[in-house]
């Protein structure tokens, strides 16, 4: 499911939910209800204890990630009001480490009358001149005739619109007026105009802002500036496939892709784009005189619960990945639960000698690091798995397994104290006859070393557990039980021998007291 179709299931219950949390914003004054929600909040098990999300109420994309003065700041997708889609603001958290965060208050919120009177969608944001610059996508509400967004619920016009921040904490912001670019390039029929990623090369600043065209498939448009705010079409810096069946929603079925993101990595450029529901990049080599990107390599970031990713540059310049993950349970859940999605860990993007994307979590997250379990390979491996496990659906486990002639079934598994009942979360398999694994009996590829090894990094976090194979792919799963007692995740290997070279398993801390309900 990606963010169209959420937004959609979401769009029925949101008026009604509204009228009744009008004032739940992060920034507004706290009241009865505010304070009795977060005391809710701050004792669900399935709430997590490790990563990023707002104090209550509905998030999604990550918007405009960036390292400034010595603290990490994120911006992201936000509903002051209800736990579902509606009302778009640029929420708003500062760390150190991108590990321990504490929130601030809104820092884009829509302006009556304005460009983004109707929410302010996703952006980025640069550093230009000494100044943290954003740029974002405003809507407003449309006539058919004149909407460059419509999924079915949704119709609205969109354009590219600036603001900027001159405090060093980055909490008062000043928009433009108007927007930067008003509409997309004349003589364009388009199925989308939104998510501005602007980067700096020699005088110019270029923008790519996902787009596509319901008889061609998704594109990214490319435009070029000298100073943020006049900005010139080139063309289209590149373009997908026409998609084999029309939709609805054009973001289903690949004919527009969100949230573009284009930078260097290595030797190569690097785009990632979001689209059918996924996460996707591509590498390949950027034509600088002619300001055209040639694909040589394609793939997807995470095969799970995972969307509208976005990159930036860490404090040792690392290029840092993020994402939204989403709820997978339906709407009237969450809503009731009062919270909806977090915010994935930092994921380090690397280029592959073969031309490839790797990933692996942040090294940052070792800080939280408490208590460690290590298994005796020269012992029995089953009487030693029965007895580990991560309390409180919460903990860290890296494991090398061997992917020879034997096939393996290793899973995840929730047992529940005072209960006598357990309850599937994930499993990780693998098919020696065609050498493929998979998570939750869906395939995930993975390009073989010599040494026919299987990394796996895994993050378990009250409703969620990340998932990183080998370094070459990502499977992220939420899960979800009754009751106000958390589970134990213990871990199940079926196999035939030895396969399991090493297992570590390590309890983590929580970043906050209270599940991130306060600031």
């Amino acid at each position: 499911m990606n963010r169209r179709e959420l937004f959609r299931t979401a769009a029925g219950l949101a008026g009604a939910i509204a009228l009744g949390q009008a004032d739940w914003a992060i920034n507004r004054p706290r009241n009865t209800a505010i304070a009795d929600l977060e005391a809710r909040l701050a004792l669900d098990p399935r709430r997590p204890q490790f990563h990023l999300l707002p104090q209550r109420n509905w998030m999604n994309d990550p918007n405009g990630p960036i390292y400034w003065k010595g603290q990490y700041h994120m911006f992201f997708q936000y509903n002051p009001d209800a736990a579902v889609w509606g009302d778009m603001h640029w929420a708003h958290a500062v760390s150190p480490d991108m590990v321990h965060w504490r929130h601030l208050p809104i820092a884009l919120a829509p302006t009556p009358g304005g460009p983004d009177a109707a929410g302010c969608f996703s952006g980025t944001a640069v550093v230009d001149n000494g100044v943290v610059t954003v740029l974002y996508t405003g809507v407003v509400n449309s006539t058919l005739a004149n909407a460059t967004l419509n999924d079915g619920q949704h119709i609205f016009r969109e354009s590219q619109c600036l603001a900027t921040s001159i405090d060093p904490d980055l909490k008062t912001w000043k928009k433009l007026a108007a927007p930067v670019i008003a509409a997309p390039p004349p003589g364009l029929s388009i199925t989308g105009f939104r998510d501005p990623s602007p980067w700096r090369s020699g005088e110019w600043w270029y923008l790519a802002v996902g787009s596509g065209n319901a008889h061609t498939g998704g594109d990214v448009l490319l435009y070029r500036s000298r100073d943020l705010r006049h900005w010139q079409y080139l063309h289209k810096l590149v373009s997908g496939e026409q998609s084999a069946k029309g939709a609805i929603n054009p973001v289903a079925n690949g004919d527009m892709w969100e949230c573009p993101d284009f930078f260097p990595l290595g030797e190569k450029h690097v785009l990632i784009y979001s689209s059918r529901g996924g996460v996707h990049w591509q590498t390949g080599t950027l034509d600088k005189e002619a300001m055209r990107f040639h694909p040589e390599k394609t793939g997807i970031l995470d095969y799970g619960a995972f969307y509208a990713a976005k990159t930036q540059l860490d404090q040792q310049g690392n290029r840092i990945l993020w994402g939204w993950i989403p709820e997978q349970r339906p709407a009237a859940e969450y809503s009731a639960a009062g919270w909806a999605g977090m915010m994935s860990l930092p994921r380090v993007l690397r280029m592959q000698p073969d031309g490839g994307l790797g990933v692996a979590f942040s090294p940052a997250v070792h800080s939280l690091r408490t208590r460690e379990h290590r298994l005796d390979p020269s012992q029995k491996i089953q009487s030693q798995l029965a007895g580990l496990f991560l309390p409180r659906a919460t903990g860290e486990i890296l494991a090398q397994l061997n992917c020879d002639h034997r096939a393996f079934s290793f899973s995840l598994i929730a047992k529940f104290p005072h209960k006598q009942q357990s309850q599937p979360i994930v499993e990780i398999a693998y098919d020696p006859s065609s050498r493929q694994i998979f998570a939750d009996k869906k395939a995930v590829p993975i390009a073989w070393d010599r040494d026919n090894l299987l990394q796996l990094h895994i993050y378990v976090d009250g409703s969620v557990a990340e998932i990183l194979l080998s370094g070459k792919a990502v499977y992220t799963k939420r899960f979800y039980y009754a009751g106000e007692d958390a589970p134990g995740i213990y871990v199940h290997l079926q196999a035939a021998g030895q396969i399991l070279n090493s297992f570590r398993l390590w309890h983590l801390k929580a970043i906050s007291p209270n599940r991130l309900t306060t600031g």
